[in-house]
């Protein structure tokens, strides 16, 4: 009867009557919606009467408990009374989740209002508008699953259940369950915990500073955690300070003060094994499972860690710093206080071992500052990574140097190791100086590789390019160096900051045949229940480099005898065993690094201070070294000792040390060199001349002389660059003076023989040709190019042209020209017609650069008009500077 009335009344009503019905229905269903929710929610009264939860541990490979995290129902929490919690870090707390939190019901009508705007403008509920009491009600009593649910459904629910809490609880009761459960990761739920996780001591003893860094933290406990990401931590420390200053709680003067404040990160003592590598897991878990599942549901998870190996390596550190820490011994203080430690697997990329800091729980010495992540300059350790791509670059011709490209870069490549100087983007000339402040001059790539040279590291870089550097950087795992722009020829000293892990990555990279692995730290993730949520099955790795380069490298870093020359013999980079290895070690001694491997474990060390300040006197080969050392010989005891596979494609060839290009008779310092199929040597060496030389004198000895007694002697030639260079460290030079012919009728000897030499290189007089005359530019060198800087006046950039000149007769005229524009005109004053002397003279002038290719050219005419002698030079002026980086990183 009632339906058949209200169908009447529908289909013959008025509409009044129609809306009236339409308000009734809408009414009766939304109370019994709203009842159905009501009833269906829990008791807010059970926040009170805890509710237990599961443990999430954390495992090593082998199954051995490395800790197991501290839910709030049980162990480290410690529920504070609101009057304890000091009241700048309730208003940070307000002033940063909901800063109308004492005026609202436990819903925002505004705020959601903006959430729906939002939500309804995107297509999809993106927006929360939550307030306080809402992210209670949500944080402790939905299901993991229904917290990160966007549905209007749970939204609806979390108002309801917001609605009840505020009709349970006081404002004041509210806020003090909220900042007693709310997890602020690192481990800690609940203010107390985390005044202890962060700062080592109690909530109501915390600062204005230490409580706007806590209160910004909810938001995203895991991607804002100092521990790891310090820089954001600050940054959301700056907005909470902001938010208390617009909402009237503090001064701009105290809100700039705290936030310049210098934050002493020191967690207190809780039993843990192997802590910063379980807060770094813990910060993987929470970025890929959330906070509340890591706090709450129990999971189980295997990671890669070896807990004996763990344990070695905070035993060597502890043990190494102490030795270094002995005044007696070593009659001074090198003020260190931290190191790290990370193993890899190199053909797995899993963490063996990552050690932080001597002490995670030492607050004086920022002991929970984790080494093995921070960015710091690697110095000199970068270098191979520069090598890798040198080696690689597969735009340089393989047959050098009778090719018009320029010459592949080789083991056997020699490069000059003199004073060398780079204009800067800034317009400054960035001088590169070694690690004993000495030049070497001539040396191969491998011996510069092994004693870690710094002058031809910037060489190299500068020949193969910054990008193509970055590029294999890239590909190696390192991916913390920043902008390109900022970065210059300093790069290949270290002058750019990884972190440990990432150059530990690259390493291994090398040692598992050029394939990269990503360091990972987790194998295995599962449920309380069982269900499997996360395995690792092992990354296969992807081809960086080829695996001749790679090995072609580790039989450099791998050389004992090659590096003798800068860390003497039976150094602590040589293990008992195959091992290739690197030392690293910034300016003023801020931080010095060792990393090395064998087929079948890397270490990386690095040794300094956390806040950056200087060691005293400590480089990579005394502080990284030894600690290196001693852990990879007892990591590795008992395993049978492996050689590094060989590649196909490597060939051994003997080279002339002095060109790296097969030695002639004449060459006097031969080995055996490793070099990837096809770039082999194919030319000869052309370094050495051999000269016939008056017994008694030693000058030159003329030919046709019976009776005087000749013996032959090969010298060194030097090209102009160094020349100078050899000189001051006294290297022989070719006579240029004949010894008189003891004969009767006292005949001038003739020019000596030179039979089975080749000829000197260019810039050098042709011996015993004393009467002709002849030119050689020793500045610009030929195919020079100049860098012109926007930063420095034209007028100031100014090139040298020097001319060398031989056996010129006495009123010559010399002219210069750059670009057929006469430059300047000189005459020789040097008296003419001395017998059997080869006679020079240097004439010099200073050429504006300007952009372009150009040509000089020296002509000698004499009186009568005639050219005698005329030599050119080409070379090349680019308008653009040199981008590099200051400061000189050492060995």
């Amino acid at each position: 009867m009632v339906p058949r009335l209200l169908w009447s009344t529908v289909r013959y009503g008025s509409l009044y009557r129609r809306l009236l019905l339409f308000c009734v229905v809408v009414v009766v269903l939304g109370a019994f919606t709203f009842t159905a929710i009501w009833f269906s929610l829990p008791d807010p009264r059970e926040l009170q009467q805890r509710r237990p939860a599961r443990s999430t541990q954390i495992y090593d490979r082998n199954g051995k408990l490395l800790y197991a995290v501290l839910e709030p129902d049980r162990g480290k929490y410690t529920p504070i009374p609101l009057e304890r919690i000091p009241l700048l870090l309730r208003q940070a707390t307000i002033a940063t989740e909901d800063n109308t939190f004492y005026s609202h019901p436990g819903v925002e009508p505004r705020a959601i209002l903006r959430a729906l705007l939002s939500d309804l403008r995107d297509g999809a509920i993106v927006s929360g508008g939550s307030t306080l009491t809402q992210q209670l009600a949500r944080n402790q009593y939905f299901t993991p699953e229904d917290r990160i649910s966007q549905t209007l459904w749970r939204k609806i629910r979390e108002a309801v259940l917001a609605l009840r809490l505020e009709h349970t609880y006081s404002k004041d009761q509210l806020l003090q369950l909220y900042l007693n459960e709310t997890f602020y990761g690192s481990l800690a739920h609940g203010i107390e915990a985390a005044s202890q996780a962060f700062f080592g001591k109690h909530v109501w003893e915390l600062d204005l500073a230490e409580s706007a860094l806590l209160a910004g933290l909810p938001q995203s406990p895991g991607s804002l955690n100092p521990f790891f990401h310090l820089e954001a931590a600050k940054t959301r420390q700056r907005t909470v300070l902001d938010l208390m200053e617009r909402q009237g709680y503090i001064t701009s003067a105290e809100a700039q003060s705290s936030w310049q404040e210098k934050l002493q990160l020191a967690p207190s003592p809780f039993p843990i094994a192997a802590p910063h590598f379980v807060a770094y897991v813990l910060d993987q878990l929470e970025q890929h499972f959330g906070t509340a599942a890591v706090a709450r549901d129990g999971l189980q998870v295997t990671t890669t860690l070896d807990l004996d190996l763990q344990n070695l390596a905070e035993s060597t550190i502890r043990y190494r710093l102490a030795d270094l820490a002995n005044v007696e011994k070593y009659g001074m203080d090198h003020n260190i206080h931290s190191a790290a430690l990370l193993a890899l697997a190199p053909g797995t990329g899993e963490i063996l071992a990552m050690v932080g800091s001597p002490d995670y729980f030492d607050k004086y010495a920022d002991g929970a500052f984790n080494g093995a992540i921070a960015l710091r300059q690697p110095g000199s350790a970068f270098k191979p990574i520069v090598y890798a791509t040198a080696f690689s670059d597969q735009r340089l011709s393989h047959h050098c140097p009778s090719a018009a490209l320029p010459c592949a870069l080789t083991a056997a490549t020699v490069f000059n190791d003199v004073r060398s100087a780079f204009i800067t983007g800034e317009g400054d000339a960035y001088v590169p100086n070694n690690y004993d402040a000495e030049f070497h001059g001539p040396m191969s790539l491998r011996d510069a590789l092994a004693t870690s040279n710094n002058v031809i590291a910037v060489k190299v870089l500068d020949a193969i390019g910054i990008p193509a550097t970055l590029l294999t950087a890239h590909g190696m795992g390192i991916s913390s160096l920043g902008n390109v722009d900022r970065l210059g020829l300093s790069l290949t000293l270290g002058g750019a900051e990884v972190s440990l892990l990432e150059l530990s990555g690259a390493y291994a990279t090398l040692a598992d045949g050029g394939l990269y692995h990503h360091p990972h730290a987790i194998t295995r993730v599962v449920d309380a229940q069982g269900h499997l949520l996360l395995e690792e099955r092992g990354d296969p790795g992807g081809q960086v480099i080829t695996p001749q380069v790679a090995y072609l490298l580790t039989h450099i870093l791998s050389d004992n005898v090659g590096r003798i020359p800068a860390f003497g013999e039976s150094s602590v980079l040589q293990l008992s065993r195959p091992a290739a290895a690197k030392t690293g070690t910034t300016s003023e001694f801020r931080d010095n690094w060792t990393l090395g491997y064998t087929p079948d474990l890397l270490a990386g060390v690095w040794v300094g201070n956390s806040d950056g300040t200087s060691m005293r006197n400590v480089s990579g080969i005394s502080g990284a070294g030894p600690i290196w050392h001693d852990f990879m010989e007892q990591a590795l005891r008992g395993r049978p000792p492996l050689d590094f596979a060989v590649p196909s494609g490597m060939e051994w060839r003997e080279i002339c040390v002095a060109s790296g290009l097969l030695p002639r008779e004449n060459c006097l310092q031969r080995r055996q060199e490793l070099f990837i199929a096809g770039t082999e040597p194919i030319d000869v060496d052309q370094s050495y001349l051999t000269v016939r030389l008056d017994a008694n004198t030693g000058l030159l000895a003329p030919q046709n002389c019976p009776g005087l007694p000749v013996v032959e002697r090969v010298f060194r030639l030097m090209p102009p660059e160094i020349q100078s260079w050899a000189r001051q460290h006294q290297i022989p030079e070719p006579p240029v003076a004949y010894a008189p012919c003891p004969s009767a009728s006292g005949q001038q000897a003739q020019a000596p023989s030179t039979a089975g030499s080749s000829a000197p290189a260019a810039g050098t007089p042709v011996i015993g040709q004393n009467s002709a005359a002849s030119l050689n530019f020793a500045s610009p060198d030929t195919n020079a190019t100049f860098l012109l800087s926007a930063a420095i006046p034209r007028s100031l950039q100014q090139v040298e042209v020097a001319l060398q000149a031989y056996n010129l007769p006495q009123d010559v005229r010399v002219s210069l020209y750059i670009d057929n524009q006469l430059l300047g005109d000189f005459t020789n004053t040097s008296p003419g017609g001395v017998p059997n002397q080869v006679r020079q003279v240097t004439f010099r002038a200073w050429w504006q650069l300007q952009p372009g290719s150009h040509q000089g050219r020296a002509e000698a005419v004499d009186g009568a008009g005639n050219v005698i002698a005329r030599t050119l030079v080409p070379f090349s002026v680019e308008d653009k500077a040199a981008v590099i980086g200051g400061g000189n990183p050492v060995n």
